[in-house]
């Protein structure tokens, strides 16, 4: 069960695979940049580094050799003062891709999207969608995941997008392909998904609570999407969980002002998480509340 007396993980997704600089200028594209941004996110408190691939000009990839040079980066940046989690979400790539640079590269966690569903945003302005697709997720690719994650000791992030994403979960426990304690997040703000409230927030954590029976010690934290980010960074942090935060998933700091780097808003995250009593981990107690080894299954090979 979350405790309030439990450390935070302050994590920040640094770059998405959707917006561009004409959205935030602060993007980062090149390894170097990505590496720059680690530096920020580090100093401003955060722990947990979640990266989507880019090429050099900006444009999306899930080719090994770009996680690879955007680890490296990081690596050489900030040592094991973060944790590295790589994004495995897409669509239109296959899973075979999606698992090669897992293979090659070793990241500490790979997050892993629990279920299907409608996923868009919606414009009231225009009393239309911006965009409207279903992103699949079928249970038979989770299972193949997993299977990987498990061989090269990967810890799943686990991002449930609905209460029925966090359901999911029991029956692969008991499969065996799953193994506990879980680290979970709860992505909230996706038109699609579950509305982004407290209250619902509440729901999933109690729901995850009954997952996998009693005293399991699931980890779990929360995503707002978009400006409703920072509400659910305060509910998480009075519920007992952990946050994330960064410019995959919102540019703006709670007062309007577009961030100026992923160190603009780790920074607020940091405060907030003091201000609400709470304390911030440190990357040997966020790497203990992940279940990860305290040095890198790739920098001990090396």
């Amino acid at each position: 069960m979350a405790s309030l007396d439990d450390p935070v993980v302050i994590t920040c997704s640094i770059s998405g695979s959707l917006a561009n600089r004409e959205q935030c200028p602060a993007i980062p594209y090149t390894p170097a940049e990505y590496a720059a941004e680690a530096r920020r996110i580090v100093d401003a408190g955060g722990v947990h580094i979640h990266i989507h691939a880019r090429r050099p000009d900006g444009t999306p990839s899930y080719a090994v050799e770009d996680f690879q040079a955007i680890s490296d980066a990081i690596r050489a940046e900030v040592g094991q003062d973060a944790i590295i989690n790589f994004s495995t979400g897409a669509m239109g790539v296959s899973v075979e891709q999606r698992i090669a640079y897992l293979r090659a590269v070793r990241p500490e966690v790979a997050a892993l999207n629990m279920g299907s569903m409608n996923y868009a945003k919606y414009s009231p302005r225009r009393k239309d969608f911006v965009f409207s697709t279903v992103f699949a997720n079928p249970f038979t690719e989770i299972i193949e995941f997993l299977g990987v994650m498990n061989e090269l000791g990967i810890k799943p992030e686990h991002e449930c997008f609905d209460v029925g994403h966090v359901g999911s979960l029991a029956p692969l426990i008991d499969m065996g392909v799953l193994r506990t304690p879980l680290h979970v997040d709860f992505v909230m703000g996706v038109t699609g998904g579950i509305p982004p409230t407290a209250r619902n927030l509440a729901v999933m954590a109690d729901n995850l609570e009954e997952v996998g029976g009693e005293d399991t010690g699931h980890h779990w934290g929360v995503i707002g999407i978009s400006r409703i980010q920072w509400t659910m960074v305060a509910a998480a942090l009075s519920l007992g969980g952990s946050i994330r935060v960064g410019l995959e998933d919102n540019f703006y700091l709670p007062d309007g002002t577009v961030a100026r780097s992923n160190g603009d808003l780790i920074e607020k995250a940091h405060q907030m998480t003091l201000d609400a009593g709470r304390r911030p981990a440190t990357v040997e107690e966020a790497r203990n509340a992940l279940g990860l080894p305290q040095t890198p299954l790739a920098l001990a090979a090396a």
